[in-house]
């Protein structure tokens, strides 16, 4: 950035923008924020926010895993549930509002890229303003997300007619099912390019009751489409063995599906090496699921760039290091106008 150039301090922004919980006031805190420079924010009924159009999309996301806190520093570090992903992304994109927007470049700010929020936010942006490239300003520099991971969700019921635990003790329990369900689920996972997680179990009322249904959440990705599939089926073949075996009913409920491919031209992948390099750092490729698999899924050329040094991702104790905002507003601007010249 030109000495000249305006912009806002991505430290700042981020001390008023990382302890707000919930997405609708993170989405009225941005769009007020972007009215203050000047600009006219639009919002959808999901909770998305937006200014300008164009060509060239940038968006992060609003939403968070885990419930925002106040701000703490150590050293030269700052702590706090959500500090980082993805609260430093939106401030280091907010502080570059100034310059980005009257380019012609398109400012979004998404809700529903964690958890459950299957992509709705991106989705929503990229049908709506169809871009011609995506980036979504996601992640830890240097890093470069250039490979979409495909995912699948499913929440499982084994479900059985109950009874008491020993006057009905001939009936068939949902609870072996699931655990040899569980076993066999995590024995597919033979490819370093697949990964098996079953996040939520629950099941039973008390002790002396056989459960009448047991209960899972299970995430399924891949790197590669024809891998997904190939992952899901199996998947959905070991549950249904362990159900059949030990005489329950499986329920099956698909909570959401995210893309699995690449899109990002190789001008564009130049364009963040070079974006990086301005700031002395050498880029990282890498796989993952952010927003700009909503563009991938549209055809659109698409990458993630990360703009902020930190740790401890999803956890209470996830930090940042406040200085890499700077210096990651600067890549980002640079990647920017590389990409303006594609």
């Amino acid at each position: 950035m030109s000495a000249q150039a305006v912009h806002l301090d991505p430290r700042s922004l981020l001390l008023e923008f990382g302890p707000l919980a919930g997405e609708l006031g993170r989405g009225e805190w941005v769009a007020r924020r972007l009215g203050e420079m000047g600009f006219i924010p639009q919002r959808d009924e999901l909770g998305n926010v937006w200014a300008g159009a164009g060509g060239l999309l940038l968006v992060a996301h609003i939403d968070t895993v885990l419930t925002p806190g106040p701000v703490r520093q150590q050293g030269d570090k700052w702590f706090a549930p959500a500090v980082g992903d993805n609260s430093a992304g939106v401030a280091v994109l907010l502080s570059l509002a100034p310059l980005l927007l009257p380019l012609g470049v398109g400012l979004g700010f998404s809700v529903g890229e964690e958890g459950l929020g299957n992509l709705k936010g991106a989705r929503a942006l990229v049908a709506r303003l169809s871009p011609r490239m995506m980036v979504a300003v996601d992640g830890y520099m240097p890093g470069v997300v250039t490979e979409a991971v495909g995912s699948v969700r499913l929440r499982g019921l084994f479900v059985g007619p109950g009874g008491h635990a020993w006057g009905d003790r001939t009936n068939p329990s949902p609870v072996p099912a699931l655990g040899q369900a569980l076993s066999a689920l995590y024995e597919l996972k033979k490819h370093e390019d697949v990964s098996v997680n079953v996040g939520r179990v629950w099941g039973g009322e008390a002790i002396n009751a056989i459960p009448a249904e047991v209960g899972f959440e299970l995430d399924l990705r891949a790197s590669k489409g024809a891998m997904l599939e190939q992952l899901e089926a199996q998947a959905r073949e070991a549950l249904m063995n362990a159900a059949q075996k030990h005489g329950v009913r499986l329920e099956l409920e698909v909570l959401g599906r995210r893309p699995a491919g690449s899109t990002a031209t190789p001008e564009m992948q130049r364009a963040a090496r070079l974006a990086l390099a301005e700031v002395g750092q050498e880029v990282r490729w890498l796989s993952g699921s952010t927003d700009a698999s909503a563009a991938v899924e549209a055809g659109i050329p698409a990458l993630a760039f990360g703009t902020y040094r930190g740790g401890g991702a999803h956890t209470p104790e996830e930090w940042v290091e406040p200085e890499s905002l700077v210096q990651g507003a600067k890549a980002l601007w640079a990647l920017v106008r590389g990409l303006r010249g594609i």
